[in-house]
């Protein structure tokens, strides 16, 4: 439950559209279908995830703005590098 200035709601889990690329297949995921990596360059930062309706293993470029929201939705994160 969120509370905020009085008021409160009763927020769901999260969902995340996302689409394969095999299938052309289009679902939405809970946080725990998701795995992100954060690495050292863009091209070692991506997420993943299985597709739920052909079975294809999908890697996808994660940026700033979607590794934001995957962090701020729970999705598991494995960082592939050390910050100083």
């Amino acid at each position: 439950m969120v509370k905020m200035a009085g008021l409160s709601a009763v927020v769901g889990p999260v969902l995340f559209k996302a689409a394969c690329p095999d299938c052309r297949e289009r679902f939405e995921l809970s946080a725990g279908a998701l795995r992100l990596a954060i690495g050292a360059t863009r091209r070692t930062t991506f997420y993943s995830f299985t597709c739920p309706e052909c079975g294809a293993a999908v890697r996808k470029p994660a940026g700033e703005r979607i590794i934001e929201l995957l962090t701020g939705g729970g999705v598991s994160t494995l960082r592939l590098h050390q910050t100083v």
